[in-house]
């Protein structure tokens, strides 16, 4: 007899992950080392360290080790939200009539209303672990920036970030929960740093990008004695600790007896994407599963879709390490979209790479229709979602629909990585019918693809 599966499978306390998983150890064809800047050789422990917290430094370039160790002061912060639930949609599939089963994990039980929690308490740990005075950081629709806010504040240490200017305005809320927990914001690109007022001098009235706020953060960390810089997105190490998000979705599955066909995540820099596929990307690439894996890109920003497999610098400043990675042109300044957290130029090299090997695909979705969708999933499921995890709601529903016209019982499976309650600005422009989709020409893309640092190794 089937067993029936509830709405929504929970883990036990003592089924949370007690490590973290680096699919890298699996990649026969690793993703490329990243570089300095100044030397382009690969770069280095000790030269890392000097941006980045020695741990994560050593996080970042270890692409061997299969699984490290979560320290018990981060378990035990992750047990206040963790495990996160895996839902079952029966509403959503009653109401498409579809013969899929769609789940999804819901990232969104904490203060910070997103995933990002997972890697910020772990890099505020390892901040204070090495006897830092605090961190700067960049944030897009200000969920990372929450959430590192949340975790310098459970130890101590003094946040700084530079936001993005379009969600700084678009976003006050967002912001002012930042500042409640103790963090300063600085709209980027700004005149506090020199990149800042560079950008802005080449750009005059920008409202800003990912790319930009990132060097104004690290200028900021290596300008200011007992500072590193830490990232919510992109880099490996951020995706090593996400990887908490696909073992958690791949042990309740397994729980009931659930193989996914169809694995769905939005993807901005991949640090959800990746830290939800991961278990069952390295399950392909050890040859014992086989799975389909979509990431889903706005397409006013497509950096896997119509981007190249190139070196480039991860910042629009040209300041931080260049990596291999999908990219538009660090100088792309993307439209001002409402899913502030994927208008980033380029893609982590991990999930690069595994799309340069075909493991996974990539769609591109337009703003309308995501907001179409985060409509009626809030009206059928009663969250409110982010626009960022609306785009794989979006490819989520389209999937399920195909089963609709085939009948084909696909088991699909989705991340929610947060909700939308600071994104009101964003509904109010759909529900007033304001909202417009912007695709860049090829002419845009290769103005910046064109200025590409030409590195030969």
């Amino acid at each position: 007899m089937e067993k029936k599966i509830p709405y929504k499978i929970y883990l036990e306390e003592n089924e949370m992950p007690d490590k973290w998983y680096n699919v890298r150890a699996d990649m026969k064809k690793k993703p490329a080392k990243i570089l300095n800047p100044g030397t382009l050789q690969p770069v280095t422990k000790e030269e890392l360290s000097g941006i980045f917290c020695e741990e994560l430094a050593a996080q970042e370039l270890d692409d061997t080790t299969p699984y490290f160790e979560i320290p018990e002061d981060i378990r035990n912060f992750y047990k206040m939200y963790r495990p996160s639930p895996l839902v079952r949609a029966y509403c959503l599939e009653e109401k498409l009539q579809t013969p899929a089963h769609i789940y999804y994990k819901f990232e969104g039980n904490n203060t910070s209303g997103s995933h990002k929690l997972n890697s910020a308490i772990a890099q505020a740990y390892y901040a204070k672990k090495q006897g830092l005075k605090g961190v700067t950081t960049e944030t897009g629709a200000g969920q990372w920036g929450t959430a590192l806010s949340m975790a310098c504040s459970y130890f101590d240490l003094d946040c700084q970030v530079y936001m993005v200017k379009v969600s700084y305005e678009q976003k006050p809320f967002r912001r002012e929960v930042m500042r409640t927990y103790g963090a300063s914001v600085t709209p980027s690109p700004s005149m506090n740093t020199e990149v800042g007022k560079k950008i802005n001098a080449e750009f005059p009235g920008t409202t800003g990008s990912l790319g930009c706020a990132i060097s104004e953060a690290v200028e900021a960390a290596t300008t200011q004695e007992g500072y590193r810089y830490v990232l919510g997105s992109v880099l490996s190490q951020v995706l090593l600790h996400q990887s908490v998000i696909g073992l958690e979705t791949k042990s309740a599955l397994d729980k009931y007896g659930i193989k996914a066909d169809t694995i769905i995540g939005c993807a901005g820099g991949g640090s959800n994407l990746g830290g939800l596929i991961s278990p069952f990307a390295g399950e392909m690439l050890r040859g014992e599963a086989d799975y389909e894996i979509i990431a889903v890109e706005p397409a006013s920003c497509p950096s896997l879709t119509r981007g190249v497999y190139a070196y480039d610098f991860c910042d629009t400043g040209k300041v931080c390490p260049l990596a291999k990675m999908y990219t538009l042109g660090s100088g792309f300044i993307p439209s001002a979209n409402h899913a502030g957290g994927l208008r980033y130029h380029g893609m982590s090299s991990v999930v690069s790479e595994l799309y340069d090997q075909g493991l996974i695909t990539a769609r591109t979705v337009e703003q309308t229709n995501v907001f179409e969708a985060a409509r009626d999933f809030a009206r059928i499921e009663g969250i409110l979602p982010a626009p960022e995890s609306s785009h794989a709601i979006r490819v989520a529903i389209d999937e399920a629909l195909k089963c609709k016209e085939t009948g084909e019982a696909k088991n699909i499976v989705f991340g929610l990585t947060g909700t939308g309650y600071f994104d009101m600005v964003a509904y109010q422009k759909f529900n007033d019918g304001e909202m417009s989709d912007y695709i860049p020409t090829d002419e845009d893309l290769q103005k910046s693809i064109a200025n590409l640092p030409k590195v030969e190794l």
